[in-house]
């Protein structure tokens, strides 16, 4: 198995990646468990003091819960596997405190107040709530580790793959003109008269492409054993930092499989 990297960059949170020479199945298990299975700190309970604003409890409740919080993987245990049994410490949970009065403006993101200054929001611009002339907004929020299996906040990224496309050019085309006019990804080119691949657009190729009708000689097929990884991270963690927990997750699941087949034995 080899990857090589297509784009790293951190600043927008993305990743893109060539997985060579591996399976179909394990990669639809690395990106499941990215999506589902990679834990990540989000607001799950939240307990009003006052709120007179436009919009109920429930409703700033659900908009908490969707803000990402940096996440600080090495300080928190999920509830499941903490030494309170999920009762409740700082070793499984956070406090987050918001108090806001104004005469007339936005409340953001950026006014809760962490307990842990590791842990804050993403995207400290996010609005909350607009409070108006008299309007009050105090709470406290519960911030524990997730996964996306449970409840999509707690998803850490978006991530998708496809087939690495496979493009042959078997012998002379006819009318290369008619391939460029069709080929809406600019694929390929005509150099010396001659229809050549465009090898920087290679990864761009629509696999639905079908030029047989036009000429034989251009072939678009897939691999079966090369995958193009797209990852955009929602920033409680980073790219890096998403797979490299993901391989630990996968490990620890064969491992306890392997367990659970001794047993049965």
């Amino acid at each position: 198995m080899e990857i090589r990297i297509l784009e790293n960059d951190k600043e927008k949170g993305r990743l893109s990646f060539i997985l060579k020479d591996s399976t179909p199945v394990y990669a639809n298990t690395l990106r499941r468990l990215m999506v589902d299975d990679v834990p990540t700190m989000t607001i799950d309970e939240v307990e009003f003091q006052k709120n007179n604003s436009i919009l109920y409890d429930e409703m700033i409740a659900h908009r908490l819960g969707l803000v990402p919080l940096k996440t600080d993987l090495k300080s928190y245990n999920l509830p499941s596997r903490c030494k309170c049994e999920g009762k409740g410490c700082n070793r499984c949970q956070l406090k987050l405190v918001l108090k806001a009065t104004k005469g007339s403006g936005v409340v953001y993101a950026s006014e809760l107040k962490s307990k842990d200054p590791a842990v804050k929001p993403v995207f400290p611009n996010m609005p909350i709530v607009k409070l108006l002339k008299g309007q009050t907004l105090e709470l406290e929020a519960t911030a524990v580790l997730g996964r996306g299996k449970e409840h999509m906040k707690w998803s850490p990224c978006h991530v998708w793959y496809k087939y690495k496309p496979l493009i042959e050019i078997t012998g002379d085309v006819k009318n290369p003109e008619a391939i460029i006019e069709v080929d809406h990804n600019n694929i390929f080119e005509i150099k010396d008269r001659k229809l050549a691949v465009n090898k920087d657009r290679v990864l761009d190729c629509d696999l639905s492409l079908d030029f047989s009708e036009i000429d034989k000689n251009v072939k678009v097929t897939a691999s079966s054993t090369d995958f193009v990884f797209y990852i955009e991270s929602f920033g409680q963690l980073s790219c890096k930092e998403i797979i490299n927990t993901t391989i630990d997750v996968f490990d620890g699941q064969l491992d306890e499989f392997a367990e659970e087949l001794k047993k049965a034995k």
